[in-house]
């Protein structure tokens, strides 16, 4: 049986935490801040705990980080 590869880009964007959960960076960061209020701003600092439905798709792109 073939080895598989890592996805490159899901190894940049995604961690695991201790648990097996998958750690990401908050969504509608990127631009468009001047629109968010302060409290918007606020809450999407640090990073996020994906749902099991999107941690299940993040795991097949790295099959041998979990």
């Amino acid at each position: 049986m073939p080895k598989l590869k890592n996805k490159a880009s899901a190894k940049k964007r995604f961690r695991f935490t201790a648990s097996g959960k998958v750690r990401a960076n908050q969504s509608r960061k990127q631009h468009g801040m001047i629109k968010r209020t302060n409290k918007q701003i606020r809450n999407l600092r640090g990073t996020t705990i994906l749902k099991p439905q999107d941690a299940k798709i993040v795991r097949q792109f790295l099959p041998y980080d979990v």
